[in-house]
């Protein structure tokens, strides 16, 4: 069992270092390292929604991009890549199965030739509509039980997490 996934209550640290604990089944963990929780709460996310999702012949990533396309119409690779997160090699792998199941068509850009830009097709906005219920069903699982301004401050300190990290300059 990972452990982050069952019920853990935060306390600051004795010495009053400013250090946060988590006290869970497997005992103390320093939140000083908070890659751990988030990186698990990323997989217990990943997973639930895989759960929901496999019946449909979908993977996570696939979904992340048809989601992306159905908010952004038209996007070159590299836009998509950015936009999801993910690795072009991996977005172009990714694009290839979406397009081989006639989800997605990749068309040439009218103004710039060298660029092509990718397109839910009516099947792919169709599978789209389909799987919404799936995510919102997970959003709703993942959220259960939280007030609305604990859930409000914990994505601001997220987002807040996030813009520092990519602020950060990278070091050679």
């Amino acid at each position: 069992m990972d452990r982050f996934s069952a019920p853990f209550e935060v306390f600051a640290s004795p010495e009053q270092d400013g250090t946060l604990h988590a006290v869970g089944p497997s005992g103390v963990v320093d939140l000083a390292a908070l890659d751990s929780p988030v990186r698990a709460l990323h997989r217990a996310f990943a997973h639930a929604l895989a759960e929901r999702i496999a019946s449909h012949g979908v993977s996570v990533p696939q979904w992340l991009f048809l989601r992306a396309l159905s908010a952004q119409e038209g996007p070159t690779q590299r836009e998509l890549s950015q936009r999801v997160g993910m690795m072009e090699p991996t977005t172009a792998t990714t694009l290839n199965a979406l397009e081989r199941r006639g989800l997605v068509i990749r068309v040439c850009n009218s103004h710039d030739r060298r660029k092509v830009n990718i397109h839910l097709t009516p099947a792919g906005r169709t599978l789209h509509d389909e799987l919404l219920p799936c995510s919102a069903e997970v959003q709703e699982l993942a959220t259960r039980g939280i007030d609305r301004r604990d859930l409000t401050a914990a994505l601001a300190v997220l987002a807040q997490i996030a813009a520092n990290l990519a602020a950060t300059p990278e070091t050679d």
